[in-house]
């Protein structure tokens, strides 16, 4: 308990730094409009937590500061395309044969091309858009951080002097999960599966931080995509059920219950192999819904501040206060679930994998290790 209770007063003094901030969102893609000229919030939630072929940083008065990223595709009839986002708007919209499909269209958004009968068509797209930018980002921080770490221990080998500031911080963190989360849900198994479950810890983490931030380089909602988290659940699946052991599949297809359940209709291996994909499913939902959401409620929070200025000054000012010190609170909020969302996510996936180890009494050994 004390070490969480460290950690959690950590993450308090890294909450000022992004509190201060949140309320620019909406600035940072939409100005305040005329009433003749409305706020499209719908516009803003989804630009916002959408993918897109650029990264918009601010806007000031006709000013728009935006970073093109680029656009690698295959197409069938003309081969390999690699150019900037911003040649399709150098080029009214379209460049090389490629444009961006409009509104209503099945690929609204992305890149497509006409086929010889003018249908919209996708080429094989693999671009740097701002989800995937953002994750290098954010990956390289990461990488960074732990190499950072590591270097202290190396300069430090077998040292009687404990480490202090960052490292020390990062130290207690690394022992919490791997102490708290791992070792008792894995079992005594643990240390070959800690390196993923650290890593997915961080990872998941260190994104969620980042989108909580809203200026460059933050304000991109990774875990907010369902592609991530979807690639994050199966790593999980394929740790579950790769190194699962003789005993986790035999409770699969003959499970101990009544033999009325499973002959002649194997009614509970059924329920049993079904869940083998839910589980994971469950992780992959749990956090794209969880990030996704807390995003657009402090969006729609913000948009508050610009739908309400045609409402006059007092309900305009009003409204402004009342937005501010709602976003202070979900920022807050959404910091705490940025951690409780990783520490869930290790937790289960942990157990998961725990649950397909075959588990057997602990040796004296084991037990002064564990201790």
């Amino acid at each position: 308990m004390k070490r969480m209770y460290n950690i959690v007063v950590g993450i308090c003094l890294t909450m000022g730094l992004l509190m201060c901030s949140q309320v620019t969102r909406a600035q940072e893609t939409q100005t305040a409009k005329s009433e003749a000229n409305p706020m499209d919030v719908k516009e803003i939630l989804f630009s916002h937590v959408g993918d897109t072929y650029e990264w918009h940083i601010a806007t000031w008065g006709d000013l728009h500061l935006t970073i093109p990223l680029p656009i690698i595709v295959y197409s069938k009839a003309t081969g390999w395309h690699a150019f900037l986002s911003s040649r399709l708007e150098e080029n009214g919209g379209t460049y090389e044969g490629f444009s961006l499909a409009p509104e209503g269209s099945p690929y609204e958004g992305k890149i497509v091309e006409r086929d010889k009968a003018g249908n919209e068509v996708r080429p094989f797209d693999i671009s740097i858009t701002k989800i995937t930018f953002a994750l290098f980002i954010n990956s390289l921080l990461l990488v960074c951080i732990v190499l950072g770490v590591a270097r202290w221990y190396k300069k430090h080998p077998k040292s009687p002097v404990a480490p202090g500031g960052f490292v020390g911080f990062m130290e207690m963190f690394i022992m919490m999960v791997n102490d708290d989360i791992i070792k008792p849900s894995v079992g005594p198994n643990y240390k070959k599966f800690a390196p993923y479950l650290l890593t997915a810890f961080f990872f998941i983490f260190i994104n969620n931080l980042m989108g909580l931030i809203p200026i460059f380089p933050g304000g991109a909602s990774v875990t907010g995509n369902m592609a991530i988290t979807l690639v994050l659940a199966a790593c999980t699946f394929l740790a579950v059920n790769l190194f699962g052991t003789k005993a986790y599949w035999k409770d699969i297809f003959w499970p101990d219950v009544p033999l009325w359940l499973k002959v002649p209709i194997p009614i509970m291996p059924f329920i049993e192999f079904f869940g083998i994909f839910t589980k994971p499913f469950a992780l992959m939902i749990r956090l794209f819904a969880n990030m996704l959401a807390g995003h657009m409620a402090m969006l729609v929070l913000t948009c508050l501040i610009f739908i309400s200025v045609s409402m006059g000054p007092a309900m305009n000012g009003a409204l402004t206060f009342a937005s501010v010190l709602f976003n202070i609170f979900m920022n807050a909020l959404e910091l705490l679930v940025a951690f409780i969302q990783a520490y869930v996510f290790t937790m289960l996936s942990a157990v998961f994998i725990g649950l397909a180890q075959e588990r057997h009494e602990p040796t004296k050994a084991e037990i002064k290790e564990a201790n």
